[in-house]
Parts: C-alpha cells; sequence; structure tokens
C-alpha cells in the first residue's frame, strides 16, 4: 500500500499522519511506540490490501511531528489526547464509526487510555509487545504494587545516557552496543536479519527522537530508594514511570471492550519479565551495582501483570487471545510481518478472535 504525509494541526501541534488507502475503506489506526515513529509500521503497512484505511501518526517529538513538551503527570494521555484529536478529522478518516486500534510497546500504552477514555471508538485492537499497564518499571507484583514508596529506578533517569546522546547526534555508525543502530539490531529484534532492507529506515525512526527533558528521556530526581534516582515530572520515560501510568483499572472497567488480540515474541529484550531495561532485573544479574535484593527489588513481572490484567479485562465482558512467536523479539511486525498482518486482517474482517 502507498501512503503519503499529511500534516494536520491538532490541539496546538503541527502532527504528521501518514495515510494511505481508499476514503472509504475499513479504517486502521497505527500507534507507534518510544524511539521510532509511523514508518516503523512500513513491514506491515506494505502487505495490508488496498481496501483498508490506515492512518499512522507520528506521535510529539518523533518522526516529522512537530516537538512539542510532554506532561508526564498525565501518564501517556498527552499523546492519547493528540491522536484521539485526528479521529473526528475527516480528511485523516473520511469513514464514520469505529476503528481498529493497532499499538506497539509505548504506543501500546497510549491504546490503552485511548480504550478507556473514548469508549466506542474502537472496533477491535491488536497490542504489540505492549508495555505494562502498570508502567515500566518500579512494581514487584501482579497487581502492580510498587516496589518503593519513591518509585526509584524508573522515569528518565533510567535511559541509559551514551544511547540517548548518540541519537542527539545523529550517530549511524555500529561502533558501540549503545549505538541507535546496535540497540535497533540487539534490542528491538531479536534477529537483526529481520531487519532485511528496512534497516536504513527504521534507523531513521530511531533517530528521529526529540531529545531533552520535556521529550526523551525527560527529566529525573534523586530518590533515597536504590538506586539512587526516581522519575520526574516531564519528558516520555518519565510518562511510564508507575506513579504516573497505572490504567489497569480504567482499562478492566472501560465502558466498551473491543476484542484485544496481543502479540509478542518469546525473546523480547525490552518488554519482559526479564527486561534488559529494567535496572531491577539489571542489578539482578550484576549489570547494576548495589542492588539490594530480590526481596527489596524484584524485577518487574510485565508480560504477567498485562496477561492479568487482560484476564480481568474478559472476565468483565471482554474478550482477549494471546499470541507468542517463537525467536521473536520486541517487534513482531518486523520479524514475523505477515502473520501480525494475518492477525490483523482477521480482526478487521470478522471482529473476532
Amino acid at each position: 500500500m502507498q501512503t503519503r504525509d499529511m500534516r494536520v494541526q491538532a490541539r496546538g501541534i503541527t502532527q504528521n499522519v501518514l495515510a494511505g488507502g481508499p476514503a472509504d475503506g475499513t479504517p486502521v489506526l497505527l500507534v507507534h511506540g518510544n524511539c521510532s515513529s509511523a514508518d516503523f509500521w512500513a513491514p506491515l503497512v506494505r502487505r495490508l490490501p488496498d481496501g483498508v484505511r490506515v492512518v499512522a501518526p507520528d506521535l510529539r517529538g518523533y518522526g516529522r511531528s512537530e516537538t512539542a513538551p510532554v506532561d508526564a503527570t498525565r501518564g501517556l494521555r498527552d499523546f492519547a489526547d493528540d491522536v484521539a484529536a485526528l479521529l473526528d478529522n475527516r480528511d485523516v478518516f473520511p469513514r464514520e464509526g469505529p476503528v481498529v486500534l493497532v499499538a506497539h510497546s509505548m504506543g501500546a500504552g497510549v491504546a490503552m487510555h485511548l480504550l478507556a477514555d473514548h469508549p466506542g471508538r474502537f472496533s477491535a485492537v491488536l497490542l504489540a509487545a505492549p508495555v505494562s499497564p502498570y508502567g515500566f518499571g518500579g512494581t514487584r507484583d501482579l497487581d502492580g504494587n510498587p516496589t518503593t514508596a519513591d518509585f526509584a529506578g524508573t522515569g528518565g533517569g533510567a535511559a541509559n545516557p551514551d544511547f540517548v546522546a548518540r541519537i542527539q547526534a545523529g550517530d549511524r555508525s555500529a561502533d558501540a552496543p549503545t549505538s541507535p543502530l546496535s540497540v535497533l539490531r540487539s534490542a528491538y529484534v531479536a534477529d537483526p536479519a529481520s531487519l532485511g532492507a528496512d534497516e536504513e529506515l527504521l534507523l531513521d525512526t530511531v533517530l528521529s527522537t526529540a531529545i531533552g527533558d520535556d521529550n526523551y528521556p525527560g527529566d529525573a530526581k534523586a530518590a533515597p530508594s536504590w538506586p539512587g534516582m526516581g522519575p520526574g515530572d516531564r519528558g516520555v520515560l518519565n510518562t511510564m514511570a508507575p506513579n504516573h501510568f497505572n490504567v489497569a483499572e480504567a482499562l478492566v472497567g472501560a465502558g466498551s471492550k473491543p476484542p484485544i488480540v496481543w502479540v509478542r515474541g518469546d525473546r523480547d529484550a525490552i518488554v519482559s519479565d526479564t527486561s534488559l531495561f529494567d535496572l531491577a532485573y539489571l542489578g539482578s544479574i550484576g549489570a547494576v551495582p548495589g542492588w539490594p535484593g530480590d526481596d527489596a527489588c524484584p524485577p518487574q513481572p510485565m508480560v504477567g501483570q498485562t496477561r492479568a490484567v487482560l484476564q480481568r479485562y474478559a472476565a468483565n465482558g471482554g474478550r482477549f487471545r494471546e499470541v507468542v512467536y517463537e525467536n521473536c523479539g520486541h517487534s513482531p511486525h518486523i520479524e514475523r510481518p505477515a502473520e501480525v498482518t494475518g492477525e490483523l486482517l482477521q480482526l478487521i474482517s470478522t471482529g473476532s478472535l
């Protein structure tokens, strides 16, 4: 499918939106994750049939959208409200009616806000490697209870500063484990070969990330608990800190509950019960010094939390299905594009699981 850029004014910022397909086609909204952009969906979009109307916005501070501050105290709602403002724009979505919602990683947290705050607007949902409904880091059990009262080890200070600096410098090399290209190859996917001819395009999406306290990674504050820093109130990583982002109850209690297909890879290095981006897990394997032990600071059970919340979603009138791909990492739509496209087309055609 061919797409084109649209420039849309909404909520005081200019959003760039990739759009393709016929005006009367089934509307599909694609929400990308952190350190990427709408172009990260390219391997999926090219496999969609011509009868689908695709809308893929660049979130604020990513891709070709305007860079605007992110208020982390609202969780991911700055992003969600930007996306929601597109739903009634008839240049973007010419066809009225509910939309099929597809989201990846952090974007799935955006999608959870959309489901809770805009009931009835979505007919079906596909979540790929979603962030836990309890946020990223700093919770100890399937109920999302905080590890410490100060939420230490989460938020803007948890980012690797060399990775951040290399994004800001536009580094396209693979000369260090923390270069954007190395991280793309080692963390975004399980097999670097799966990036294929899209590697440069996908690297472009990582490098499009706006850097700063108001964007990625955000600010940080000192905390008394290990590892000595906690979440700030500005910027991207703080939007997913558990003091700011906890949508479990809102998702379970959503006024309408479209069917959800949850796809993930069994070798995901980012959203996992053994996440290499969770400081508690890194401490447990000796990669971050001073870890106070499993009782005081256990790794976050990210996958288990999502499963437990979706089971409650189903018990309260919704439906979900979990699909796990073997030898697949954090980006199933890149590593298993045909299979993920098949799941999406089934949702589009039947609305069933």
